[in-house]
């Protein structure tokens, strides 16, 4: 028999909140966390602004010797991680670290490690390239350093899936505690990608906002005038848990994974399939899995990229799987205040998933002013709104087809 799989522990770090609740009570409130860039100069830059990490300092989550061996996308996966096992309640003397892994993908990885060691190999030759370089540009660097400083010794790896990258990490937790090969496990992902050369490559591939005059209006998701996403950065951790065990150490419980779905668009390596197919299989699969029905959801947070095919081809696929009850589920992105973080954005709007089913408040689709006929669902727009939510789903997407959804139920205490 399956085991029921709880969340016990969430840890955030966004541009709009280093903690959970910063970060929730900022979604609620739909501040916006984009604005120009101020890491390097953009004078030669198409797009000039992103949505930046603020305030952070690694050395409130990492000793100095280890902050400086490590790469700002795992600066924020430790990070993370710190404030999610804390949040949890863990206590790793008292457990089979045997039986706890750790699952932490990054799309890109240490982006800023790499421009920088080869500045100095193009500079000067490659007796000035770090001898760190290697560890600490690789994305599993990121969930090894989580193992090696808390001792966990179960399954531990990265998942690279582009935008799915931390929904497959937790997706794949989530089967392993299910399936009995572990009690807990540590599962996100992270990102750093504002660099010069990071904001060159999406620039050059048009997949990013060019509103400089108004950067703060540029994430829109489904509104007509979209014209790409925010890059963004941070990192995003759940700490999942077999129920039994969870309730066994008197736990306080967010909310229940009860099912995942994984598919391929197989169609194109950046575009998503015009009629939104894997899309729609990777929900109904995430709801099959959840012993439910369509008409069971009722919120979808949405990749909502601001893109003008995903928020086309995301609606077309909620249309075809909802049927009827599409004008009735509600439908919203983080993303229009956050920006899109890549490999952190499953884990980050997970989280906010969970909040949402806990709390029982939908969070905003901000910036949304012009309707769109390609996009005629309710997503929200730029006011949370109280509604119960008994069963969610979270939606992620990434460059080269990939599609995850991961499913939500409140969890009621039994009598």
């Amino acid at each position: 028999m399956k085991r029921r799989v709880v969340v016990t522990g969430m840890g955030v770090i966004t541009p709009i909140g280093l903690t959970v609740e910063e970060f929730w009570q900022s979604l609620i409130q739909g501040t916006n966390g984009v604005a120009p860039i101020t890491r390097f100069d953009t004078t030669n830059h198409i797009t000039k602004f992103a949505a930046q990490v603020k305030n952070f300092d690694p050395l409130n989550y990492i000793d100095r010797k280890d902050s400086r061996r490590m790469c700002l996308f795992t600066h924020y996966a430790v990070a993370a991680a710190k404030l999610a096992i804390e949040d949890s309640g863990l206590d790793f003397s008292k457990e089979d670290t045997n039986r706890i892994g750790v699952i932490v993908g990054s799309g890109i990885g240490g982006m800023i490690t790499f421009e920088r060691e080869y500045g100095k190999l193009f500079k000067s030759g490659p007796s000035r390239v770090s001898p760190f370089f290697i560890p600490m540009m690789i994305s599993d660097i990121a969930p090894g350093y989580i193992s090696i400083i808390y001792g966990l010794k179960g399954p531990n790896y990265a998942t690279t899936s582009a935008c799915a990258t931390s929904a497959h990490a937790i997706g794949n937790a989530f089967r392993s505690i299910q399936y009995g090969e572990t009690d807990i496990m540590i599962a996100g992902g992270s990102e750093a990608p504002i660099t010069p050369m990071g904001l060159a490559g999406f620039n050059n591939m048009k997949a990013i906002s060019e509103r400089n005059d108004a950067p703060e209006k540029a994430s829109r998701p489904f509104d007509a005038q979209r014209d790409g996403f925010v890059l963004s950065e941070g990192g995003g951790i759940v700490v999942l848990e077999d129920l039994e065990h969870a309730k066994t150490r008197g736990a306080k419980i967010y909310c229940e994974i009860v099912g995942v779905g994984y598919t391929a668009d197989a169609y194109h390596i950046t575009a998503p399939d015009s009629n939104g197919d894997g899309a729609y299989r990777a929900m109904k699969l995430a709801i099959e899995d959840a012993g439910a029905k369509p008409e069971d959801v009722d919120y979808i947070n949405a990749h909502g990229t601001s893109t003008p095919a995903n928020d086309k081809t995301e609606s077309l696929a909620i249309k075809r799987l909802f049927a009827e009850h599409a004008s009735d589920v509600l439908v919203s992105s983080n993303k229009s205040m956050i920006g899109h973080m890549l490999g952190a954005a499953g884990a980050v709007e997970l989280v906010a998933t969970a909040m949402t089913v806990k709390h029982d408040i939908v969070t905003p689709t901000i910036n949304y002013e012009y309707p769109d006929p390609d996009c005629d669902l309710n997503y929200v727009p730029n006011q949370a709104v109280k509604k119960t939510v008994n069963l969610a789903i979270s939606n992620s997407f990434g460059f080269g087809g990939h599609n995850v959804c991961i499913a939500v139920r409140k969890y009621e205490e039994e009598n």
